[in-house]
């Protein structure tokens, strides 16, 4: 039997209803050379009996059913298992253009890369259907081929290059190039976000790689169950940071290159998951921030040329007083409906901070609570009793 030119990697938990038509847009690809790799992390519902029915009548579609371990372990047995000479992924409740594998594969081949990725839809079947279409890429770069560690120009190139949105279900990768630079997910149990680490790998190593306007992947918005919609896991992307950390510090020659760039593009995800936590989470997860950007700092590997000059003035506020910068944050973005202190040393502020924040009566205790949560109010309490303290 031939080597297939594609394996493509489904990993499945409880996506019954939308199962069918992914697994229709796989084996109906124009690409006949493929092999399909169905990866059942413990679904309790009609899953595997759908795999099941597909596997019965395509002979190369291949069923991995495991206990539920997480999508990282359950990506890592589908690579595992796979015998093609790229790598794709497609998310079971997503689906994909019937010629996007060949299409892909063909670019690849001409160009000998190591990755080339698309754009893609974001889909949406309800109310009514529709996709809109989303360019990973602007016409400058789109079809160059690039080795992101040193093709740019500026550090803030880079920048840019690494932060453009992960979207790993939209390339493919060449099998061995991810076998010689042991690129792995991260295996965090119940975690999400583990596209990060991976693509930050795959950035890091690749010599050769292309992005593609042409968008081939429907990128699925209203499953109610999806992790787009999840609002908890308030730590998982510090867990892919520490990965990227563990794999920079395995290649010494790639960390001296990296590592900067690695804490300028934290800095952004970071923001991006302080803004999207609900109330109470937002508190303990900017302080770890802080701290670990404060160790970034006294450390050497925050380098301001990676930052426009507002970010950096940011993060310095957020390294001085993680407190000072939440309060800050919550008054600007209007939860206390009063305007936001662009100087600490404002005449007004410490009132505000009074009025606003600090628990001095029972009502503003809960209040502090609802919204932040018990950690932040038990500190602003030890805080502000330190302060009566001091005079």
């Amino acid at each position: 039997m031939l080597q297939p030119k594609v394996s493509i990697v489904i990993p499945i938990y409880n996506v019954e209803k939308y199962l069918r038509q992914c697994l229709d847009s796989v084996v109906n690809q124009t690409l006949k050379e493929i092999e399909i790799i169905c990866v059942n992390d413990g679904s309790k519902d009609s899953s595997l009996a759908i795999m099941q029915e597909y596997a019965a009548k395509d002979s190369r579609v291949k069923i991995i059913d495991k206990e539920n371990s997480g999508y990282g372990h359950s990506m890592n047995c589908g690579f595992a298992m796979a015998t093609g000479e790229y790598v794709g992924i497609v998310e079971s409740d997503d689906y994909a253009e019937l010629n996007m594998f060949e299409t892909l594969y063909e670019r690849a081949k001409q160009h000998n890369l190591d990755v080339v990725k698309s754009g893609y839809y974001l889909y949406y079947s309800i109310p009514n259907e529709k996709n809109e279409k989303v360019e990973i890429v602007s016409k400058v770069i789109s079809n160059r081929t690039i080795c992101p560690r040193n093709d740019f120009k500026s550090k803030m190139e880079m920048v840019e290059f690494f932060n453009i949105k992960p979207t790993i279900w939209s390339a493919i990768y060449r099998k061995d190039f991810l076998e010689n630079n042991d690129i792995k997910f991260n295996e965090t149990p119940g975690a999400s976000y583990q596209d990060a680490g991976f693509n930050f790998k795959v950035w890091a190593c690749a010599e050769r790689i292309q992005l593609v306007q042409d968008a081939f992947l429907h990128y699925r918005q209203d499953n109610e169950n999806s992790s787009v919609n999840s609002k908890g896991k308030v730590f998982c992307v510090c867990d892919e940071y520490e990965e990227m950390d563990r794999f920079l510090n395995e290649r010494p020659q790639l960390k001296a290159k990296l590592e900067c760039l690695k804490n300028r593009i934290k800095y952004d995800t970071y923001m991006w998951n302080y803004d999207r936590l609900g109330l109470k989470f937002k508190y303990i997860f900017i302080e770890r921030a802080s701290g670990e950007f404060k160790s970034d700092m006294e450390n050497g590997t925050l380098d301001k040329e990676y930052f426009e000059w507002y970010k950096w003035k940011d993060l310095q506020k957020l390294i001085e007083d993680p407190v000072i910068y939440h309060t800050n944050n919550m008054i600007g973005s209007g939860h206390n409906k009063t305007v936001q202190l662009v100087e600490q040393k404002s005449p007004v502020y410490k009132v505000v901070r009074k009025i606003t924040y600090v628990p001095r009566k029972l009502y503003g205790g809960y209040r502090c609570y609802k919204e932040h949560g018990m950690f932040y109010t038990l500190k602003r309490v030890y805080q502000k009793v330190m302060r009566k303290v001091r005079r």
